[in-house]
């Protein structure tokens, strides 16, 4: 939440040529009302299976960059899913930056709290060993959204360029047939005799 998801996933499907999906919005889209009205008349579990649903739909499609919701990795199958189909990137930014980000959003169920900020550091700390497992991640704190984008840019090829050595590799792997081993010392001894 906070991080830039959508103005960062936009700015780069843009850059790719690609498309950029909400995750958020569409399940709005077809459930024809907002998130916190999911959350606040079904709850959390509820959106969250909602949320893989959707995310099993868009993953079936190529050159798309799709904005999830930070809680989205929590749920196992997900980060599989995300995982087998495409780079998943995590965008990170400072509590400070976060609050600041997100005040008066009155969109973000899980940010209606006394204390704000001890329900980000929370959340920031009881997810990070699901962030933990993205391919790539970036600071947003500091950049600005074009910086953020051509970083991206750049992990993105990078990454897809070790992908493609890797598969190479691999394939060559199997592809090599091993000579058989020749038993020099038999052959000798038969040839004496």
């Amino acid at each position: 939440m906070g991080t830039g998801k959508s103005t960062v996933g936009q700015a780069l499907a843009s850059a790719l040529g690609w498309q950029f999906i909400d995750l958020d919005n569409l399940i709005e889209l077809r459930q024809k009302r907002t998130i916190a009205d999911i959350f606040a008349k079904d709850g959390e579990a509820y959106f969250r299976s909602l949320e893989t649903r959707v995310l099993r739909e868009v993953a079936q499609e190529k050159k798309f960059v799709v904005g999830c919701g930070g809680g989205i990795v929590l749920k196992p199958e997900n980060l599989m899913i995300m995982k087998r189909t495409g780079h998943v990137i995590c965008l990170q930014a400072s509590v400070e930056c976060i609050i600041k980000r997100t005040e008066g959003a009155s969109h973000r169920p899980l940010l209606h709290a006394v204390d704000p900020r001890q329900r980000i550091e929370f959340l920031l700390k009881m997810r990070a060993p699901y962030y933990a497992q993205a391919d790539m991640f970036i600071d947003t704190s500091t950049l600005t959204v074009s910086e953020v984008v051509t970083a991206l840019k750049q992990k993105i090829f990078l990454a897809d360029r070790a992908g493609v050595r890797s598969a190479k590799a691999k394939a060559r792997r199997k592809t090599k047939t091993r000579m058989p081993r020749i038993r020099t010392k038999k052959i000798m001894k038969k040839r004496r005799k």
